[in-house]
């Protein structure tokens, strides 16, 4: 089969590799039909090398048709129309069952001391051969796959592997009071799904953050109050402020992650870091790894006193320094991880069948097949051709 595959730091190659085998019976292997490109995914192109051998498959945004299941498999047959969360979970165990789907006590990667494992997401995550691609292998079939109905088109769910659920829990998490503000930083796919999960769940005043002139566009155009940080610089929280009663948001989302602009000492670090032998590198990044952390330290200085924070970008350094003093004084609440997708799929079915209230038909600026992959990666990393969100089409 064709696939998306890893090669080198900014090396992406479209590869023949073998089709994906039952090996469980209670796998299910599906035939791709369409499939993200992630932010995330950007980590891999950049910083995250020395977690990756050549020939990875990458991808962890996918959903198809089931093409063969395994003799244990109950809940699926030859020709579902399914979905497939990134977290590779089991939905039986202790974390599981309490909607901790990203912390799967059957996929952890203990070696690494990582949560659930993950599609198409190095070795830290369990190395699992990604949805980029003709065909993937699911686990937990009975469990894992989200089942969609026949009839809309695939842009109507496969959201649902990981923008939807990573956006409405970064709003969940963040907490916002009826009728409150909510700041999101950054307005790539999660953070512009942010803003529509927010107001759908009834903030009162939503406001978008980034640097990118057609992503501020996309956002005011369905009624985010937009700021340009190239525009504003270091006016920029007295302007939030004054937009906030003074105060600044009651909530902050960053959807930006370790992807921030600036921090360019920390940039050359970590270039430096991805040169050495994988050995090395991996070693350095796990025990000393630092993230660039503006948008982080944007968040603390916006969010109002007694306030909250909700991480939804990626952050991956072991030792980022962190101003607490500030966070203490200010009484802010801080929390984050991986989205649990299995644990959000009720709520959000009915968004993607009832209507389509967030909008996710015509949510991507760009369908391409498989073999537009590496040119893809390239433009959406340098933010090129107006590019906000891609769908490959195997």
């Amino acid at each position: 089969m064709k696939a998306v595959t890893w090669q080198g730091r900014r090396k992406i190659e479209v590869a023949t590799v073998p089709d994906p085998q039952l090996v469980d019976p209670t796998d299910a292997v599906i035939e791709v039909t369409t499939t993200g490109l992630c932010g995330s995914d950007l980590h891999l192109y950049e910083v995250l090398g020395p977690f990756l051998d050549a020939g990875d498959i990458l991808g962890h945004e996918p959903m198809g048709v089931v093409a063969e299941v395994g003799s244990e498999v109950r809940e699926l047959k030859a020709g579902d129309r399914v979905v497939v969360p990134f977290n590779v979970s089991c939905g039986t165990c202790f974390m599981c069952e309490r909607g901790l789907h990203s912390q799967c006590e059957t996929t952890q990667v203990r070696e690494h001391g990582s949560g659930a494992s993950l599609f198409g997401y190095t070795k830290l995550y369990g190395q699992v051969p990604g949805g980029q691609a003709e065909y993937l292998r699911v686990p937990f079939a009975d469990t894992l796959p989200i089942r969609v109905p026949e009839g809309p088109p695939d842009e109507r769910f496969v959201y649902l592997s990981d923008v939807l659920p990573t956006a409405w829990q970064a709003v969940v998490y963040a907490d916002v009071p009826p009728g409150g503000s909510v700041a999101v930083l950054g307005l790539g796919p999660i953070g512009d799904m942010c803003t529509r999960v927010a107001a759908h769940r009834g903030a009162g005043r939503v406001i978008g953050i980034d640097l990118v002139p057609e992503r501020l566009a996309r956002a005011a155009g369905h009624g985010v109050q937009v700021f340009d940080l190239s525009e504003y610089g270091d006016q920029l929280v007295d302007a939030v402020r004054g937009a906030t009663g003074g105060r600044g948001p009651d909530a902050v989302i960053d959807a930006v992650g370790m992807e921030a602009h600036g921090g360019s000492a920390v940039k050359a670090l970590q270039t430096a870091t991805g040169l050495l032998p994988d050995a090395m590198a991996s070693a350095l990044m796990k025990k000393a790894g630092v993230d660039r952390l503006g948008a982080l330290e944007l968040a603390i200085e916006l969010v109002r006193r007694g306030g909250t924070i909700s991480l939804a970008g990626v952050y991956g350094g072991a030792a980022d320094p962190l101003p607490l003093l500030t966070m203490f004084d200010k009484q802010i609440q801080l929390r984050m991880g991986q989205a649990n997708v299995r644990r959000w799929v009720d709520d959000l079915m009915p968004l993607v069948t009832d209507g389509d209230p967030l909008g996710v038909e015509g949510f991507a600026t760009h369908h391409l097949s498989l073999d537009d992959a590496p040119r893809a990666y390239a433009d959406f990393q340098k933010k090129r051709d107006s590019m906000v969100k891609v769908l490959f089409h195997p």
